[in-house]
């Protein structure tokens, strides 16, 4: 028997009011200039997609990638779908489709990154090495932004534990430095430049330490998946901590913002912020939400995509045999709040929600 109240009778109601909307033909809503507005409900994706990249690439398309996945052949190494609008994606399957030669025996493929460079397809992603624990920095390139990606042949960065994850890309656009961040586990997230061809560091070039984490503060005991990104002449560090999976998920996504991409960052602290320091929480709908990506759209507004687990459906004990429940993609809008991003009610959002715009 399911109780009153309960996350599984909570979206059943949400799922029949939805129901009505679309049978009222409320997909489309007058905006405030008497526009037609396009409206949208999580998630945006409805299949296990993990730690989702965005990249808006050449050919009109918006590309997302995502950790690896099970699939009815087996599992996918790193998957990529696409999108118009942010709201409908077409899954396209594995965009590495062969495991890289010094990680044949492993099926560890974590959190990508591509960017495009002009001429090819570069992605950043984290995978296990055989023969060892410690997980590595890793490059591969592709013609096509949905691949096939073909690994270069040797890891950028390897250490002892899951330190060396989450890779995320950036062209500082005030120096022109092509730089990478990264990190996870009881260390900081990290950057460092990258060399010219973007497939080594730069020579000479050290990693420096940007924001910490702290075993004594609300979803700081382990933090991970840095994205970048620099609006009007401030860089904004989202990341996310602490436990993203297993039987007791407790995740959520905070900020920190520097006038320089190097840093020094600070945090999002003070009478302004959260208590626990999080833009992005769980509401009882929407479990351990995190490790976002974001995308601008044609009006000038950021859009947030990242996964989260459907309360409803979480399994955790109940199917002992998987490790976790699946992790969908929401997607929600920012807006900016005396200098800082924010997420409406900071936690994911449960009713329609007017659609980006995007062209």
């Amino acid at each position: 028997m399911v109780a009153k109240g309960s996350p599984v009778v909570r979206h059943a109601c949400f799922a029949l009011l939805w129901l009505a909307v679309l049978a009222g033909c409320a997909t489309l809503g007058e905006s405030g200039d008497g526009s037609v507005a396009r409206r949208y409900v999580n998630p945006v994706m409805d299949r296990d997609f993990p730690d989702p990249a965005v990249l808006r690439a050449p050919d009109g398309w918006i590309y997302a990638y995502a950790t690896q996945s099970a699939s009815d052949n087996g599992v996918l190494n790193i998957q990529v779908a696409r999108s118009r609008d942010l709201v409908k994606w077409e899954h396209l399957g594995d965009a590495l489709p062969v495991k890289p030669r010094w990680a044949e025996s492993k099926q560890n493929f974590w959190a990508p990154h591509v960017i495009y460079d002009g001429a090819r397809y570069i992605m950043y992603y984290s995978a296990e090495p055989d023969g060892a624990r410690g997980k590595c920095l890793a490059i591969a390139i592709s013609a096509a932004p949905a691949g096939p990606f073909a690994d270069s042949g040797t890891p950028l960065r390897c250490g002892d534990g899951i330190e060396n994850i989450d890779p995320m890309a950036f062209d500082d656009p005030k120096t022109g430095k092509r730089l990478l961040y990264w990190g996870s586990a009881s260390q900081p997230i990290r950057v460092q430049e990258l060399a010219p061809d973007r497939m080594h560091f730069l020579p000479g070039s050290k990693a420096a330490d940007l924001v910490y984490p702290d075993k004594n503060r609300p979803y700081r005991a382990l933090i991970e998946g840095a994205w970048v990104t620099y609006r009007d002449g401030i860089y904004y560090l989202y990341h996310s901590g602490d436990r993203c999976c297993g039987s007791r998920p407790k995740y959520a996504v905070m900020i920190a913002r520097a006038s320089d991409a190097l840093g020094p960052f600070e945090l999002f602290e003070g009478k302004d912020a959260p208590t626990d320091g999080a833009i992005l929480r769980n509401n009882g709908f929407w479990l351990a939400p995190g490790h976002n990506s974001i995308v601008r759209d044609a009006e000038g507004t950021d859009w947030i995509l990242y996964h989260a687990i459907d309360a409803a459906r979480a399994h955790f004990e109940d199917v002992p045999q998987r490790r976790w429940s699946q992790r969908v993609m929401l997607l929600d809008r920012i807006v900016y709040e005396n200098g800082w991003p924010r997420i409406a009610g900071d936690q994911p959002s449960t009713g329609p929600q007017r659609a980006p715009v995007l062209q």
